[in-house]
């Protein structure tokens, strides 16, 4: 079975009315391959994502950057999975490494998180990958497997989970895993699961690749078996978020 080519744009702590209206003009005015060929999310600021919600074109969803372990309640400054359902928001990244690393969100903290949102009816794009420090070590595997471990170990159904492997030391640096090096990980990934979940979440869930993803390495990138799509950070604000989307057709060929 085919998997879907998958696009997400993190917008991560950017944005005001002006630009957001902006990035969102671009995506709807833009032409890009059909839903049955890639599935297009972006993810706006928690304070903008009902407007993005209300002006962004059907075929195109939204997702939160985060949400809270489990139900609402006395927990300032959080917003619950449930907000999120009642406001119609349809996926939630969860994971990132600029929380683990920032906020010190373990990889339990982060299964939780990951089980309580599925329990809950989202779709979770789910964030794993190694420092520079680990890559150097050799510890890259161990790192990615002790990540998805936490997730595995609390997650039945892995329908509504996107893997996303984002070396840290490639994020926002503009080093970009080569596009072997992400293939390896990916195939390495894709393996675990085979022999820690099962062989048919294996072979169809979405594995995507983020780090420094641009216009110029996303086509050599997507050519890759076990790519399956981009979690793509500044450049998701920029026009060429578009040429990203269109280098689903890549897959195709």
């Amino acid at each position: 079975m085919a998997r879907k080519f998958f696009v997400g744009g993190n917008w991560k702590c950017n944005g005001t009315t002006e630009e957001v209206k902006k990035i969102v003009t671009t995506l709807n005015e833009a032409e890009v391959p059909s839903e049955d060929v890639v599935e297009v999310v972006v993810s706006p600021p928690f304070v903008f994502l009902p407007f993005v919600k209300s002006l962004l074109r059907p075929d195109f969803h939204v997702a939160a950057q985060n949400c809270w372990v489990r139900k609402g309640g006395a927990f300032t400054g959080e917003v619950s999975a449930e907000m999120l359902v009642n406001l119609g928001i349809p996926w939630v990244i969860l994971g990132h490494s600029e929380r683990r690393a920032l906020l010190n969100e373990s990889n339990e903290f982060v299964g939780d998180k990951v089980a309580y949102a599925l329990s809950q009816g989202l779709k979770v794009i789910a964030c794993i990958g190694e420092t520079l420090e680990q890559r150097e070590s050799g510890s890259t595997m161990a790192v990615v497997a002790a990540q998805t471990k936490a997730i595995a170990e609390k997650v039945t159904n892995w329908d509504n989970v996107v893997l996303a492997y984002e070396p840290v030391w490639a994020i926002g640096t503009g080093k970009v895993a080569t596009p072997a090096q992400a293939q390896e990980v990916h195939c390495e990934l894709r393996k675990w699961v085979h022999d820690n979940v099962g062989a048919e979440v294996a072979a169809k869930v979405r594995i995507i690749y983020g780090g420094s993803v641009n216009g110029a390495n996303c086509k050599e990138l997507a050519g890759q078996p076990d790519v399956d799509g981009f979690l793509v950070g500044g450049a998701s604000l920029k026009p060429e978020f578009v040429d990203i989307i269109k280098s689903a057709t890549v897959k195709k060929n």
